[in-house]
């Protein structure tokens, strides 16, 4: 008798059962482990781009928000039904939460905290997971019994994510493989429908996933992939960093300072741009890489995707052309999960949305950039497979470009 292997790495591990979160949380731990263990010294507790963390605190902090929803907290069988307040019983290591407790220690104060060294931390995240698995073992196989375990993974694998971001930054390698280039593909025209945004299905998802908005989309023509480096490089070509008219004026006006600041007129970790060749030379952790004119752009801000779009007569796909493309257009050569990818949507509730009470504590609350930050939608190299879902939701403020994220388009 044969048996199947056990699939840890699928999308559809947000409703995995038991013996499948078992085997994707070790996972998960040993990604987090792989990953620090690359990092030098210097690297672990370098200051970040934007306001992420560094690396040290954030793969504590994994640990910790696993720990204190489902070790330390006795009514974690309530699932989201569970309030953020309540009683929690004593860490495992003293320190964890002054180091790794979002609400005592905010993000300004983390550059100067002093943080325990690795052995420590990889003491922390072993029990951790420990606990946490053995836990799982008596836990019963429902949704809301199991809604912390998979909310845990589906954290440590965003945060993986971040983790990889992390070295980008520092220049160092990770072994990721980057996107590769395609052959260009025609665009894909779709007909109009009536799509229901929203997760609607069991299992764990995001609160700004959750809610259910049912809207009216007319007929479009959508890229069958993100926009390539040569198309970006006769963008540039073109004077499209010189002429304010392709920019929204925020966009704009940020330009200016990138400009007065570092001379900006590419996307980050651009050091070289091929005019006639359509390639680029782009750091990728560490290494000056010549990115192929078919592969797509890469650390991009929503601002450049918008002026892009609209050079090329064109715009920024919304999030329910996105995501009917995904889930409709695989066989007419619609790609994705090589990128993450900006939306012309600003992020906003949908109907029904009720915020998670782990998030602040997770640092996922979005309510604060309601309105203001910019939805993604895909997935992208550095994702694990867990997270390609073509209805996840992510966002970022227009300006952020230290992700990997790309963008495609439509027809006016």
């Amino acid at each position: 008798m044969t048996f199947a292997p056990i699939t840890a790495d699928a999308p559809d591990m947000r409703r995995a059962s038991r013996d499948r979160l078992s085997v994707a949380l070790m996972d998960a731990r040993n990604h987090t482990l792989q990953a620090l263990g690359r990092l030098e010294p210097p690297s672990l507790a370098m200051s970040p781009p934007g306001d992420a963390a560094a690396p040290l605190w954030l793969a504590g902090h994994v640990a910790w928000l696993a720990e204190y929803w489902i070790g330390r907290n006795p009514r974690r069988a309530l699932g989201p039904r569970c309030p953020g307040a309540g009683v929690r019983t004593a860490s495992v290591e003293p320190m964890a939460d002054a180091w790794f407790d979002p609400t005592l220690v905010p993000p300004g104060q983390r550059g100067g905290l002093a943080l325990p060294d690795l052995p420590v931390l990889r003491a922390y995240l072993l029990e951790t997971l420990e606990i946490t698995l053995d836990l799982l073992d008596h836990t019963a196989d429902t949704d809301d019994a199991l809604y912390f375990h998979r909310m845990a993974l589906w954290h440590e694998d965003l945060r993986g994510e971040e983790l990889a971001i992390l070295a980008q930054a520092a220049g160092v390698s990770l072994g990721l493989g980057l996107p590769p280039a395609v052959a260009a593909r025609a665009p894909v025209l779709l007909p109009a429908t009536e799509w229901t945004l929203g997760w609607t299905e069991p299992g764990f998802a995001l609160d700004v996933e959750r809610g259910r908005a049912t809207i009216t989309v007319p007929e479009f023509e959508i890229d069958a992939q993100p926009v390539g480096w040569a198309q970006y490089v006769e963008f540039i070509d073109d004077g499209g960093y010189d002429r304010q008219e392709l920019w929204h004026p925020e966009g704009w006006a940020w330009l200016q300072r990138e400009a007065q600041r570092d001379g900006r007129r590419g996307p980050r970790h651009v050091d070289q741009i091929g005019v006639a060749s359509g390639a680029v030379l782009q750091t990728m952790f560490g290494r000056p890489t010549r990115m192929s004119g078919s592969q797509p752009v890469l650390h991009v801000t929503w601002w450049e995707a918008d002026a892009w779009a609209r050079w090329a007569n064109r715009r920024l796909a919304t999030e329910a052309e996105w995501e009917i493309a995904a889930m409709h257009a695989a066989r007419r050569g619609y790609r994705w999960g090589d990128v993450r990818e900006w939306t012309a949507g600003t992020l906003r509730p949908w109907p029904g949305f009720e915020p998670a009470p782990w998030a602040a504590h997770a640092e996922l609350d979005a309510q604060g950039v309601f309105g203001r930050a910019r939805v993604q939608r895909g997935a992208s190299f550095a994702s694990r497979g867990r997270m390609k879902h073509p209805k996840a939701r992510w966002w970022a403020l227009p300006e952020r470009d230290e992700g990997f994220v790309g963008f495609r388009t439509c027809a006016l």
